[in-house]
């Protein structure tokens, strides 16, 4: 495994100016954001798909220092209803054809959340029992079959178009795909190319056994995200994980997103890698450092020291 750090921690820096300040930390790999939400800091996109000299004059930036894309970023809601649908599926087409200019074979994504029915303009996700309210079921029913599949499916065709090979699906709360299981639904209505970006910090969040989850996804886990979460001892006891306050809230939160090693110890670290690579990966592993407990320097040196001394090389 190899070691990428995710640039919009370093969204104050030009692009140059970033990937020097990356070949500083003894990092050779970085996952860019090029659409979606993301605010494209280093990626101009459009930019580099309508000027092939601009285009030309990126890829000579990154390759005279060593350096290569672990990954393009467009994780958005494409499945969003009205405007934001449409805004992030252009954003992301568009990233996949740049993808394959690049020459970078991996996207990492977020499967998107559709709205509940017909009509409706607020994405809705549905992690309660379909027993009752009964309108549950055909919700469910609806954004899988009338939405997900449909859009999954013709956007795997485009991504096949222009050279991209993997599609890494972040399990991201609050999107369609959040665990290993929605992800194998997923990929099997559509297609092998789907796998998963495997961000642990999420499934801590939700309760979830990420080493276990590793395990049920053989063959199955196209990136990895170095990014740790830590449940607040007293303050998950009273309110459960299910937390709505804002991240920067991190003393009253029930959970935290935080530097590699600041919620699971090193010996748990050595662990993920470990049956990461005995499932099959031996890829990139993106440091996406999201910290507000600390600056950003202390998050990268703390994060960076960690993750040298546990992934599996």
């Amino acid at each position: 495994m190899k070691l990428a750090l995710c640039t919009d921690v370093l969204g104050d820096l030009s692009f140059t100016k970033m990937l020097d300040k990356v070949k500083e930390l003894g990092i050779d790999a970085v996952e860019m954001t090029a659409g979606g939400w993301g605010g494209c800091k280093h990626v101009p996109t459009q930019e580099l798909l309508e000027d092939e000299n601009k285009l030309a004059a990126y890829k000579a930036e990154i390759e005279k220092r060593g350096m290569e894309i672990a990954a393009l970023n467009c994780s958005g809601n494409p499945l969003s209803p009205a405007e934001m649908g449409e805004l992030h599926t252009k954003s992301i087409y568009d990233t996949a054809v740049l993808a394959g200019r690049l020459g970078v074979e991996k996207l990492v994504m977020m499967s998107g959340l559709p709205a509940g029915a017909p009509g409706d303009k607020t994405p809705n996700w549905i992690t309660s029992t379909v027993s009752w309210p009964d309108y549950m079921v055909e919700t469910v029913r609806y954004q899988w079959e009338d939405v997900a599949i449909p859009w999954w499916k013709k956007f795997v065709e485009h991504c096949k178009k222009h050279g991209v090979k993997q599609i890494a699906i972040e399990e991201f709360p609050c999107q369609l795909v959040y665990n290993p299981e929605t992800l194998l639904k997923l990929r099997d209505a559509v297609d092998p190319m789907i796998g998963m970006n495997m961000d642990p910090s999420h499934l801590i969040a939700m309760g979830a056994d990420p080493i276990a989850a590793v395990r049920a996804l053989e063959g199955c886990i196209y990136h990895v995200h170095g990014k740790d979460a830590r449940i607040e001892r007293g303050l998950c006891d009273i309110n459960g994980l299910a937390e709505s306050k804002p991240v920067t809230d991190t003393k009253n939160r029930t959970w935290n997103y935080v530097a590699v090693g600041c919620g699971q110890d090193l010996q748990w670290w050595k662990e993920f890698f470990s049956v990461c690579h005995m499932m099959g990966y031996d890829g990139h592993v993106s440091l996406e450092m999201e910290d507000l407990t600390m600056s950003v320097e202390a998050g990268l040196a703390t994060s960076i020291d960690a993750l040298n001394q546990t992934i599996s090389k």
